[in-house]
């Protein structure tokens, strides 16, 4: 018995490096901006708050050459996954997610022909319906992504509020009633977008409140803001990977993703 537990382990580890040559063969999409000190973040956080890369040891120390960094940031910096914690006390934080809630099927949701004629819009359970017509059901526990294409506008903070004369913004987003959908009809896992915020701006304005944000986080599921090249892949069939630090406590954190796709 134990050899033949030793043969069906064996042959499992092969089943899997052989998975991974084949992952390898596909083409891999970075989701994520790049970050630097100047990169933007949402205008509610304090200034100052950024300090990437600021060298506290270096190569001509006498114990070591070598060379260390500190850094210094909002967890809502960048690319980031928002944890239930950050907009409902008592929800849980990074330290009640692990590894096993990092890798999803990637159905992506395109309206940024809607937005290209009124940046303002807000994705609606048709969509998501026409969306599933093209597509295929969209499975229990995919990661949804929103593809709005307001990605290209980064890195400038101006563009990506898209203000008005007013100061008000303009930007797409999510419904309440889409998100309610996916994630109560479809059972979705996570949801993500390339703005700031999870709200269409007019339903932030007319909620007076991120309502749509809050219904996410206080359902305790995750979602992952500004993303980046969503159309360089598929509507459907991707693999999508969110990795992020293991720091107990966080209400967000920077987050890398990642998606596979066949060619």
């Amino acid at each position: 018995m134990a050899k033949m537990h030793l043969t069906d382990t064996k042959e499992a580890v092969m089943s899997l490096w052989g998975d991974l040559e084949k992952l390898k063969r596909c083409r891999w999409v970075d989701l994520t901006h790049p970050l630097t000190n100047e990169s933007p973040y949402w205008g509610g956080i304090p200034d100052g708050s950024v300090e990437l890369c600021k060298t506290v040891f270096d190569y001509d120390e006498e114990m070591l050459s070598c060379r260390i960094h500190t850094y210094k940031f909002p967890g809502q910096f960048g690319t980031h996954v928002d944890f239930p914690m950050h907009f409902v006390p008592g929800r849980p934080a990074a330290e009640e997610y692990g590894v096993e809630q990092s890798a999803y099927p990637l159905c992506v949701i395109d309206i940024s022909g809607k937005v290209d004629e009124n940046p303002d819009y807000a994705v609606t359970v048709d969509d998501v319906l026409a969306y599933e017509e093209e597509h295929g059901r969209i499975p229990e526990g995919a990661f949804v992504a929103l593809r709005t294409d307001w990605y290209k506008r980064w890195p400038s903070y101006d563009a990506l509020c898209n203000f008005d004369e007013e100061g008000g913004e303009h930007c797409p987003g999510w419904s309440i009633e889409t998100l309610k959908f996916l994630f109560e009809e479809r059972g979705v896992a996570m949801n993500g977008h390339e703005t700031f915020d999870t709200d269409a701006s007019y339903l932030a304005v007319e909620a007076d409140d991120l309502a749509v944000e809050r219904y996410v986080l206080d359902t305790c599921h995750l979602q992952v803001e500004v993303m980046a090249n969503l159309d360089k892949v598929p509507p459907a069939g991707a693999i999508v990977f969110v990795a992020w630090p293991r720091i107990e406590g966080a209400s967000g954190l920077p987050a890398r993703v990642w998606a596979v796709c066949e060619e």
